[in-house]
């Protein structure tokens, strides 16, 4: 982890995000008085689950991954954090420690709020609290349809989700399954690391996938959407 300052040439003067475009001027400069600019570095915790949290974390660019810690050999990922997202709103609105960890897929260059002026903004700026507040809630959602995946899918079924969700990404991330070992993959669909393996050579010799060394291509959208369904 290394600390941006304004002296240096990647050093980002402006949070150009749509929400933050909400603020007043002395809104602006209060979270402006209130931020840290940080780089994480590939593999680093953006936030430790059980930590003390006194801020959240913007991300301007890169990509995390958000998991909750399990036993100290197996967690479960519950998404990837992508540019223009909060990781850590929670602290916003209940408790003072961080629920869950996120660590740096890619290097990521990333905005510190200290969280009380993101709460004093809320409450002073309707608009801009609204948006807090639908992102933060719309988090839960995902969370509570992972949980419920988690009950009610099959193991075929959660690695379908997995590839799924992974691969919609590639719009924006090309190489998206080339950042992520196959343990993740396995974590995302709450699966052990062998049943993942066996089920991703299941899809290929079903036609349902391409695998090339860690990249996977979707051949059989329609058909992978089925398994999540039928679960």
């Amino acid at each position: 982890m290394k600390t941006i300052l304004e002296t240096d040439g990647d050093f980002i003067c402006d949070i150009q995000a749509p929400c933050f475009q909400m603020l007043s001027k002395d809104e602006i400069e209060l979270v402006k008085a209130s931020k840290t600019q940080v780089l994480f570095r590939k593999g680093d915790n953006l936030t430790k689950q059980g930590a003390f949290a006194s801020y959240v974390l913007f991300v301007i660019n890169g990509l995390a991954i958000q998991y909750i810690e399990g036993d100290g050999v197996k967690n479960f990922n519950l998404r990837i954090v992508k540019p223009g997202e909060f990781a850590g709103l929670s602290s916003v609105f209940s408790g003072s420690i961080f629920s869950y960890s996120t660590i740096a897929l890619t290097d990521c260059q990333v905005f510190l709020i200290e969280k009380e002026a993101i709460a004093n903004v809320s409450q002073q700026n309707g608009n801009f609290g609204f948006n807090i507040i639908k992102r933060y809630c719309q988090q839960n959602n995902d969370l509570l349809n992972t949980v419920r995946n988690l009950m009610y899918k099959q193991m075929n079924g959660r690695m379908a989700d997995t590839i799924l969700y992974i691969d919609n990404l590639k719009a924006e991330q090309t190489d998206i399954f080339q950042l992520l070992s196959r343990k993740d993959l396995a974590d995302f669909a709450g699966i052990a690391m062998e049943s993942a393996v066996k089920l991703l050579k299941t899809f290929e010799k079903e036609g349902l996938i391409e695998m090339h060394d860690k990249n996977i291509f979707v051949t059989k959208r329609d058909v992978l959407l089925e398994i999540s369904k039928r679960g």
